[in-house]
């Protein structure tokens, strides 16, 4: 029961940090407390007029992988990111850690990786049973099909692009020139 409710305030705070981060930056962030399916975080231009939409995971630093569900396969389109945030103990001198990766770069990678798990067997040779949880490997880990997420490392500029283009769009657009 401890390790279940430490599980879950680390997953609120993720959703808290990432949100703080954001707004830190001079983003709207709103965390969506668990009434927006496949939304942990809202983020929005300062005129509310763009918005990105984040799924968090947490994991303590240190670790070698973050466990995503099976949702994670999908790609909800360009708009959509996933953070996976290491949220360090209070006690800890260890940083805050934050990949910052699009959406359908995370379903490519953790369904190939899933599909790639499926078809090999089991440490006694058995068949793998399929589940909705799937992991990503951390930094310095990479996955059996390679994939290394440390590109992915603070990257928050990724949503800020993404807000920022739509948001010039549109306004090239309303202005009655060609974007």
């Amino acid at each position: 029961m401890e390790r279940e409710r430490d599980k879950t305030f680390r997953g609120n705070a993720g959703q808290f940090f990432v949100a703080g981060e954001l707004c830190r930056r001079g983003y709207s962030a709103v965390v969506t407390l668990g009434n927006t399916p496949n939304v942990d975080v809202l983020c929005s231009n300062k005129a509310g007029t763009k918005f990105v939409h984040i799924q968090v995971k947490t994991f303590r630093p240190g670790s070698k992988t973050c466990t995503v569900g099976a949702k994670a396969e999908q790609d909800f389109g360009p708009s959509f990111f996933w953070v996976l945030a290491g949220i360090p103990s209070p006690a800890s001198n260890v940083p805050f850690d934050y990949y910052v990766i699009p959406c359908k770069e995370m379903a490519v990678n953790v369904s190939l990786a899933h599909r790639l798990w499926l078809e090999r067997p089991g440490k006694e040779g058995q068949a793998h049973k399929d589940s909705k949880v799937r992991t990503v490997y951390l930094p310095p880990h990479q996955s059996e099909t390679g994939w290394n997420i440390s590109k992915y490392r603070n990257r928050w500029d990724l949503i800020e692009q993404k807000i920022k283009a739509e948001t010039r769009a549109k306004v090239d657009r309303t202005m009655g020139r060609v974007a």
